[in-house]
């Protein structure tokens, strides 16, 4: 059992990850579901991983330095590319046993308009300057709704673009504009590390994989504050919460400046999930806020708590809540309404 064959295999079966832990069967996840490699292929006559499978696997994914680095700090995350296929890998130890996850980096470099992003977000990046965040759980198509971002503004505007990345996904072609893509260990010896230096590097869009602590999260908001526009993820579950967790990195002294900081340069959050489609594959529900004098205000007097209902009230110029786009997408044909329900924070929405 080769490596890349069960990569190839996954990619090929439009899985987003695959999983190859010790004692268990080859698994992908297909459309959020996991399903062993034997209900894939029945006739195939496959085995449990063994240790010697994994090690196998460690070698032909590593070089010497990176899998010694691994031994040493028993992670390591990287990319690998078979053919057009890219992947964004995880080694780890799962009871002192070679466990490897692996994300299908799709080939296609995603539209806005294919992943459904609408108008209004587009408005966004013809900006010169801004702080747009895209969060959600891990899994739900962050890093692909930040590539079409970064599309979009390749497509469009004449921009020096600098990715900080941990591990680089989708590579870009530059068409109008210049890219220049970094990866963290190899190309930057920390996120902060890379922000630092990124102004000597004359950016005009910069775009960071993850915001990991707030020595990160202050240097991007003050190059946002710097006349740049900054793309960034974070792992939260609601506009507000991505706000709250923003000022809740720093100590209480400082809270106040970072409102100060983020009222004014905060264009968009883009909180989104993953849900099942009726006819197979996934679609993002998202929950939009566009940052207005009314939440500009909110957040400078830390009334976070009420931002769902301004976003509730301002659904004219582009905002809209989690709930009310996933009505929209079971009002449309797209889900189930067991589907829609079990993502819902009301369910009688469904009804109303």
């Amino acid at each position: 059992m080769e490596i890349n064959n069960l990569f190839k295999l996954a990619a090929e079966k439009k899985a987003s990850d695959i999983h190859l832990l010790f004692g268990l069967l080859p698994t992908f996840r297909i459309d959020g579901k996991l399903v062993k490699i034997n209900e894939i292929i029945p006739e195939g006559n496959f085995s449990k991983l063994t240790e010697v499978d994994l090690d196998n696997f460690l070698n032909a994914l590593l070089s010497k330095e990176q899998k010694e680095r691994f031994f040493d700090k028993r992670d390591l995350d990287l990319s690998y590319q078979i053919d057009d296929y890219r992947f964004r890998i995880n080694c780890s130890f799962e009871k002192n046993n070679i466990s490897i996850v692996a994300r299908i980096i799709d080939k296609h470099q995603p539209t806005l308009e294919e992943i459904g992003l609408p108008p209004a977000v587009a408005k966004l990046l013809d900006l010169p300057q801004g702080f747009i965040l895209v969060t959600g759980p891990t899994g739900c198509g962050k890093s692909t709704t930040l590539a079409a971002m970064i599309n979009y503004i390749n497509n469009h505007r004449r921009c020096n673009i600098v990715t900080l990345e941990d591990p680089i996904e989708y590579v870009f072609t530059p068409n109008k504009s210049i890219i220049a893509q970094r990866q963290l260990g190899s190309d930057m010896i920390s996120f902060s590390a890379g922000l630092k230096h990124v102004l000597r590097q004359d950016p005009d869009v910069i775009m960071l994989g993850e915001m990991r602590d707030p020595e990160t999260i202050a240097t991007a908001v003050t190059l946002a504050e710097t006349g740049h526009l900054v793309l960034a993820t974070l792992h939260t579950y609601s506009a507000a919460q991505t706000i709250d967790r923003i000022i809740d990195v720093f100590p209480p002294n400082q809270q106040k400046q970072i409102k100060s900081q983020l009222s004014l340069v905060l264009t968009a959050v883009i909180s989104q999930r993953l849900l099942t489609k009726i006819d197979g594959g996934r679609i993002a529900a998202r929950e939009i806020l566009l940052n207005n004098g009314a939440v500009a205000n909110l957040i400078r007097e830390g009334k976070i708590a009420q931002i769902k209902s301004t976003i509730e009230t301002h659904s004219s110029v582009g905002m809209i809540t989690l709930d009310k786009h996933i009505k929209y997408l079971f009002q449309t044909g797209k889900i189930e309404r067991e589907e829609a329900a079990r993502h819902l924070e009301d369910p009688d929405i469904l009804d109303s």
